[in-house]
């Protein structure tokens, strides 16, 4: 049995997993889909002061008390795991990046994705970023009714906070990438993979976990 700890992307909450974990709890693992500081059930928290930091602190503490955990991220999340990974190495078994940022040391989101800056420049009040339409690859209706009943603002300073990764046992933590090659959005480039570090490839849009539950799952499934 292993342990997933799946780690929502920016705007989205720990519902938008709500069609994977039983997927995976019916293979026998347990798994964890928290919503990070400032959504879902947290939304109350939302502040200026909400940063990359506070959401790294969130997964860092839910892995003090965990073993062997499949830490995945999707999107602004791949941020948060990595540093989250960096401060319990030894908790985490492998890192899987699910159309995900993937940092060095002292990046911020808006390295990663340049065009992040755009969204940065144009925020209301100068520090909430408004969900974006259209670019999670959702299409059914009812679908996209869910998805935004539970979209929340992203913090500017989740965007701008860069992500400390010191510890070199971090490194060594084994690490997946998933691919979402079903109508990228323009202006958006996926980093070149490292050499040995497996990739896999869903065909269809960002929200994969909405939009491909199965196929996602099967493939966590593999990772772990």
């Amino acid at each position: 049995m292993s342990t997933f700890l799946l780690v929502h992307g920016a705007w989205h909450t720990g519902r938008s997993w709500d069609r994977v974990v039983p997927l995976l709890e019916s293979a026998g693992h347990r798994v964890l889909a928290p919503s990070l500081t400032g959504y879902g059930d947290k939304a109350h928290l939302l502040s200026p002061e909400v940063g990359l930091g506070t959401h790294i602190d969130d997964i860092a503490s839910l892995l003090e008390s965990e073993h062997d955990v499949v830490l995945v991220g999707h999107s602004y999340a791949g941020m948060v795991i990595s540093g989250a990974a960096d401060r319990a190495p030894e908790r985490v078994a492998r890192l899987v990046f699910l159309d995900a940022m993937v940092p060095e040391d002292g990046e911020t989101a808006a390295d990663v994705i340049p065009m992040t800056k755009q969204l940065i420049d144009n925020a209301v009040d100068g520090w909430r970023v408004p969900p974006l339409d259209g670019l999670f690859g959702v299409t059914d209706p009812e679908d996209v009714a869910w998805l935004r009943s539970m979209l929340s603002d992203q913090p500017v300073r989740c965007l701008t906070e860069p992500v400390r990764l010191a510890d070199p046992a971090a490194k060594a933590i084994p690490r997946t990438h998933i691919h979402c090659v079903g109508g990228e959005p323009t202006g958006i480039t996926r980093r070149a993979v490292p050499p040995g570090e497996p990739v896999r490839e869903l065909p269809t849009g960002h929200d994969c976990m909405i939009t491909m539950p199965a196929e996602l799952a099967g493939l966590l499934l593999e990772a772990a």
